[in-house]
């Protein structure tokens, strides 16, 4: 930013005409908000700072799409995340004022757990550009807009290069839409839910399927594509998947309890008659 210092206002609110080292002043005239922590310059007249202004704003977006570059080309970069089987949600987010881009940042970095990290790789002050929308398409980042828009070209290039943009206005309603991206980016979790049970009642033969076990059912279901134990004489003898069911020659979805069925099991024919079967599926676990 820069810009012609129109007025400077003290700690206490009284306009001064100077600033000595180490005394906080309000400047007004700047044609943008400044980032915290930026370095502020005087010069001689406006044409100047504008000069240097912008040089310095040439300077930093070639600096950070070269940072951004040579990051997504290092496999180094990631090795921690790697070896952890950790994923990485990264953000930019742009606000209408310093403090409420740093309160977005520290509720959403407290976002992260031992499998996903939230990393706010960009923040700051003003409406959403079009280097904002660059570095997110370079680094697979979100852009969160807090009381803030898209300009016109940032607009043009997000529509290009499918960046995401969300815009909100509460600070809860952008932490519950991450908490949900975050989700979607686990590794899901599954857990033993146990079906039905069966008894073999009769064995057969067949040529290329192997042995058959025509079995009755006891309670709860048969379901295609299921995993089953076979157990004879409460001994586990098999525990895998159940290749095959049928009702007499047609293949079925499932069988209900108190009807008979055929069952194939994968890579396993040691079946008598006797033996019980207990069926179970592998559910997600919602998160």
């Amino acid at each position: 930013s820069y810009g012609k210092v129109r007025a400077m206002v003290d700690g206490r609110g009284r306009r001064v005409q100077d600033a000595a080292p180490s005394t906080p002043v309000e400047i007004i005239g700047l044609n943008e908000v400044p980032d915290a922590g930026e370095i502020f310059m005087v010069t001689d007249n406006e044409k100047e700072s504008r000069n240097i202004a912008e040089a310095f704003i040439t300077q930093g977006k070639e600096k950070l799409l070269a940072d951004t570059k040579a990051r997504l080309s290092l496999d180094g970069l990631f090795s921690q995340i790697q070896a952890g089987n950790i994923k990485e949600l990264n953000l930019i987010i742009k606000a209408d004022v310093q403090g409420s881009v740093e309160a977005m940042k520290q509720s959403l970095v407290k976002l992260s757990n031992e499998e996903v990290a939230v990393r706010v790789i960009h923040g700051g002050v003003g409406a959403i550009n079009e280097s904002d929308v660059i570095l997110a398409s370079t680094s697979n980042a979100i852009i969160i807009g807090f009381n803030v828009k898209p300009d016109n070209a940032a607009k043009d290039t997000a529509n290009r290069e499918k960046v995401d943009i969300r815009f909100y206005r509460v600070i809860y309603n952008a932490i519950d839409d991450i908490e949900a991206a975050m989700k979607g980016m686990l590794d899901p979790v599954y857990e033993e839910k146990i079906i039905g049970h069966a008894e073999v009642r009769q064995t057969f033969k067949a040529s290329g399927v192997g042995t058959i076990a025509g079995s009755y059912v006891l309670d709860g279901k048969v379901q295609r594509g299921c995993k089953a134990r076979v157990y004879r004489d409460d001994a586990l003898l098999y525990d895998g998947d159940l290749v095959s069911l049928k009702r007499f020659q047609d293949d079925v979805k499932e069988v209900a309890a108190g009807y008979e069925c055929g069952l194939v099991f994968e890579k396993y024919n040691d079946i008598k008659e006797g033996d019980k079967v207990e069926l179970y599926i592998m559910a997600e676990v919602p998160r």
